[in-house]
C-alpha cells in the first residue's frame, strides 16, 4: 500500500455552501484540488447513520450523510485520490466521550445490535459500488477507546465489543473484499490503552488490516509517547499503523468576526493557551508546519515499515457562518451544551481567510 498522505474533508460541502472559498498563492481554486497539489493521496469521510431529526432538521457539522459522503468520494475519485470510509455507527459524532446509539437500533438487544451493524455496513458499502465510488480502506467505528454502542458495547464489555466490531469487519469482508479494514483508538501515546484494547479484541479472534490511531500533541502525549507506542504494536499485533487524526494549530488569535459568533457562543477547545503550552509546538504557522515533519519521522521510523501514514483532520474546516460543530438537534441528540461554532478552524491548513498554509507544503515534501 502507498504511504498516506491525507486529509479528513467531512465538512468541505457544508463550508463550501456557507461561502467558504479557498486559495494558493493567491489564486482561487477547489479546496480538494489544492490539497492534491500538495501531495494528497487519500481522503477520509466520515459516515452518520441518520443525523436528522424527525423533522428533517439536520444536526450539522457538515451533515455526514450518505448522499454526502458519496458526492464527496466522487470528487476525490476524480482527481485520483482513493478514500477511508470512517463509520461510526452513530446518527452524530461518535468519540471517546460519546458513542450514542442511532435512534433505529435504540430498542436492540445485544445480538440485534450485532446484526444492525452488518446489515447496515454491507448496505452502505453496497451504496458505495452502485455509485463507482468504492472506499479503499473502511475504519469500523470511530476513536472506540471506550467501545461503541453504549452502554452495552462500553469498556469493559469487551465480548460484546468484539461481536460488534467483528460484525463491522465481516461485513466488509463480504460486501467490499479489497477494501482494507481499520481499527481505531484515540490518545495516540497511550501505550496501555492500545495493549489492553488490542490484546483483547484479538484474543477473542478479532482481526483487521491496520490500526488507525488519533494523536493530537495537545491531548495525547509527547511525540516520544507516540513512537513507543507505535514502534511496540507494530510487531506485536502484525498490523500496519496509520496516524489517522492528527492537527496543530497555526494561531491562537479569535476566529469569531469570521463566523460572525460572540465568543460567548464559540466552544474554543483547541485555541485556549494552556492546550497550546502542551503540545510541543508553538501554534503558530511555522509551528503547525513543524509538527508533521515530526510526526512524518517517526512514521517512516516504526519497524518493519508499518507506520503508513497519516490523515489531518479537517483541514479546509475554515470559520464560515453557518458551519459549526453542532446544531441544537445535534448537541441534544449527544447530550452535549450548545451553543457552539467551529472550534476547529485555527488547526485547519487553510487560513481564516482560506489562504494555504505553510504545512502543506511540509506534507508534500515529507
Amino acid at each position: 500500500m502507498e504511504f498516506i498522505k491525507g486529509f479528513d474533508i467531512s465538512t468541505l460541502a457544508e463550508v463550501e455552501r456557507c461561502g467558504g472559498r479557498f486559495y494558493d498563492h493567491g489564486a482561487q481554486g477547489d479546496a480538494l484540488a489544492i490539497l492534491k497539489a500538495y501531495g494528497a493521496n487519500w481522503v477520509r469521510l466520515r459516515l452518520w447513520n441518520d443525523p436528522y431529526t424527525a423533522k428533517g432538521e439536520e444536526y450539522g457539522a457538515g451533515v455526514c450523510d450518505l448522499p454526502t459522503v458519496l458526492s464527496l468520494a466522487r470528487r476525490a475519485k476524480v482527481l485520483g485520490m482513493n478514500w477511508l470510509l470512517d463509520l461510526h455507527y452513530s446518527d452524530f459524532w461518535a468519540d471517546p466521550g460519546k458513542q450514542v446509539v442511532p435512534k433505529a437500533w435504540q430498542n436492540l438487544d445485544e445480538a440485534g445490535l450485532e446484526q444492525a451493524v452488518y446489515q447496515y455496513t454491507c448496505d452502505v458499502l453496497a451504496a458505495c459500488r452502485a455509485a463507482n465510488v468504492e472506499p479503499g480502506m473502511v475504519q469500523v467505528g470511530n476513536e472506540l477507546s471506550n467501545g461503541l454502542l453504549w452502554p452495552t458495547g462500553r469498556t469493559p464489555n469487551w465480548g460484546a465489543i468484539y461481536r460488534y466490531v467483528a460484525a463491522g469487519v465481516r461485513a466488509v469482508r463480504d460486501e467490499a473484499p479489497n477494501a482494507k479494514v481499520m481499527v481505531h483508538l484515540d490518545n495516540g501515546g497511550n501505550h496501555v490503552l492500545y495493549r489492553t484494547w488490542f490484546d483483547n479484541y484479538f484474543e477473542r479472534g478479532g482481526e483487521c488490516d491496520l490500526i488507525g490511531l488519533s494523536y493530537y500533541p495537545f491531548w495525547h502525549g509527547t511525540l516520544e509517547d507516540l513512537a513507543a507506542n507505535l514502534n511496540d504494536i507494530a510487531p506485536r499485533y502484525g498490523r500496519d499503523l496509520v496516524i489517522v487524526e492528527t492537527s496543530m494549530g497555526f494561531t491562537l488569535e479569535s476566529y469569531g468576526a469570521q463566523e460572525a459568533l460572540a465568543d460567548s457562543d464559540r466552544k474554543g477547545a483547541a485555541t485556549k493557551p494552556e492546550l497550546a503550552a502542551k503540545a510541543g509546538f508553538p501554534m503558530t504557522r511555522q509551528g503547525q508546519a513543524a509538527e508533521p515533519a515530526a510526526l512524518l519521522q517517526v512514521l517512516r521510523g516504526v519497524p518493519e515499515h508499518r507506520g503508513r501514514g497519516l490523515f489531518w483532520w479537517e483541514p479546509a474546516w475554515i470559520p464560515v457562518p453557518g458551519s459549526g460543530w453542532a446544531r441544537r438537534p445535534g448537541w441534544e441528540y449527544v447530550h452535549e451544551k450548545g451553543p457552539g461554532g467551529n472550534e476547529w478552524a485555527n488547526q485547519a491548513l487553510f487560513d481564516f481567510e482560506g489562504n494555504a498554509l505553510p504545512a502543506l507544503a511540509v506534507i508534500r515534501d515529507h
